[in-house]
């Protein structure tokens, strides 16, 4: 179908657009305090009151699509910026969200930080508003009011924690309003663990809406045309160079790559759909492979990185999308040989540890194994699921440590006894490296925002790591210019250096965990 609607170009934007009822305001009061709501108040506090408020459903599905470890909750930033990041760069999307404030403008001031040009709509409430209901007729009104058909194909409304603890009923919201989609999620950090698992949150969402458009008739053609032959949907969001080089890796095969989901425009989604076979490039994208599933797409565990992840994801999708063997045979070895060649001409040389919380640590850890690292341990924010097993049971062979929803102490914890000649990970563990004389690499900007698969992956990070690696001697000067300016709250030149406080913080750290526990004990219900 032909799209008759105008291209929207979003506005500049540094701050947020209050949207709906002005008499919403943020002042306290009220007959509900909810000021221990939220992903700092106390994880089961906040379960507790949103089961209370009729949300049993929805903490049901996360719990069942995005499994917890041994720890309450990975320490990364806020979940919600993950889908918020994949609404704000898709076309003709507005975004609207309801929160705290304080979230609200962390969420758009880091989202504008990454480069979005767009407004981000806003819906504040009281504690009035959230006990009266009023809460939601200001979303509804402010749904209305950014449904223009000529700027927008959809607009998403996000509850986060405080109005997904008390039960905002966005599911009641209208599907659409003068042709636009209004689509509404919940991502509390209480439910969804990850920023990166936030994102498979609104992809699921969206690829269960269009697949529901799917079957009631026609829809809008791929921007691009549709292709001439089936396609491989990459799930996942990955280096922009990778579905090229997977493209390559296809066409032998008679394949072609199709959609990257999260996807740029809601037209893709049906693309998406439209699949012979669906690469779960990041594993953990649970609601949207659910969705691939309902509309009978196979699925595809791991990537096409190194040698051996090359040529064994090559033959899964060979043998799912039926394609004659000696068509993937074609591809198999050619891919074969020009990895072994990039790996003869490129090599890391020392001992890595790896933690963060992409999503694509596995395949990173798989490649620096096969480049020649001497890689102890892996650490992933992420959950194990059963596409990405093959790639834990690799690691495990070549004597590699794997943690899923790892957290930030057994990341330290690796770093300490492992003793890296580099150690890549989230930035407390790149401070804590540092501070040890250790390079350190960022891994969300530094590692993981490289090309990953085939021969380009095998060339994109030896340069990268190694002249990190060479730059131990000038961590090492650098910590023979500070010595003895101390460390911690003692850093710095005193007349009278602070007192160590260390076994106070203890203390109350232990009460602080007693308290957030109190749900479990059985001390409070929680509402």
């Amino acid at each position: 179908m032909d799209d008759l609607r105008k291209e929207f170009e979003p506005d500049d934007a540094s701050g947020i657009t209050p949207v709906g009822s002005e008499a919403a305001v943020l002042a306290g009061g009220g007959e509900q305090d909810v000021s221990g709501i939220g992903c700092h108040g106390g994880v089961e506090l906040s379960k507790a009151a949103a089961r209370a408020a009729g949300q049993g459903e929805l903490m049901d599905r996360f719990e069942a699509d995005y499994p917890k470890g041994p720890h309450d909750q990975p320490q990364s930033m806020c979940p919600a910026f993950g889908s918020l990041r994949v609404g704000l760069r898709m076309r003709r999307v507005g975004t609207i969200l309801s929160g705290s404030a304080c979230c609200v403008y962390g969420l758009t001031f880091t989202s504008h930080f990454y480069g979005a040009k767009r407004s981000v709509g806003y819906v504040p409430f009281s504690s009035e508003t959230l006990v009266t209901g009023k809460l939601y007729e200001d979303i509804v009104e402010a749904v209305h009011q950014m449904a223009d058909p000529e700027k927008f194909d959809a607009v998403v409304v996000t509850n986060l924690c405080v109005p997904t603890a008390s039960g905002v009923p966005l599911k009641m919201l209208p599907r659409e309003i003068d042709g636009v989609r209004i689509v509404g999620i919940d991502v509390p950090g209480f439910g969804v663990p990850t920023h990166a698992e936030a994102k498979d949150v609104l992809s699921g969402a969206m690829l269960a809406y269009a697949r529901q458009e799917v079957g009631e008739g026609p829809v809008q053609r791929p921007r691009g045309g549709l292709k001439d032959r089936p396609t491989v949907t990459l799930l996942g969001e990955m280096f922009p160079v990778d579905p090229v080089v997977i493209g390559g890796m296809l066409e032998p095969m008679g394949l072609a790559a199709g959609p990257t989901v999260p996807v740029r425009e809601w037209r893709e989604l049906y693309s998406a759909l439209d699949c012979a076979a669906v690469a779960a490039i990041h594993p953990f994208y649970t609601a949207s492979i659910r969705e691939f599933q309902a509309a009978g797409r196979p699925i595809i565990g791991s990537a096409p990185v190194g040698v051996d992840g090359t040529d064994a994801w090559l033959k899964a999708i060979g043998e799912s999308c039926n394609v004659p063997e000696a068509k993937t045979n074609i591809s198999r070895n050619a891919m074969r040989g020009a990895i072994k060649a990039a790996l003869a001409e490129h090599r890391i040389k020392g001992r890595i540890t790896l933690s963060g919380y992409e999503g694509s640590e596995l395949l990173v850890a798989r490649l620096l194994v096969e480049l020649g690292a001497d890689l102890r341990y892996v650490g992933t924010a992420c959950p194990k699921t059963p596409y990405n097993s093959d790639d834990a049971e690799w690691l495990k062979a070549h004597g590699v440590e794997l943690r899923f929803r790892a957290s930030l102490e057994q990341d330290l914890a690796a770093f300490e006894e492992f003793k890296p000649d580099l150690a890549i990970g989230t930035t407390p563990v790149v401070q804590k490296a540092k501070e040890s004389a250790t390079p350190a690499l960022y891994f969300t900007n530094l590692i993981s925002a490289r090309p990953l698969m085939g021969p380009a992956g095998v060339a994109s990070l030896p340069a990268v790591i190694n002249a990190a690696i060479g730059n131990k001697d000038r961590f090492l000067a650098m910590n023979a210019f500070f010595e003895g300016v101390g460390s911690g709250d003692g850093a710095g030149i005193w007349e009278a250096i602070p007192e160590d406080r260390s076994a106070y913080r203890k203390k109350f750290a232990a009460k602080v965990k007693q308290s957030r526990n109190a749900v479990d004990n059985g001390e409070s219900v929680g509402c």
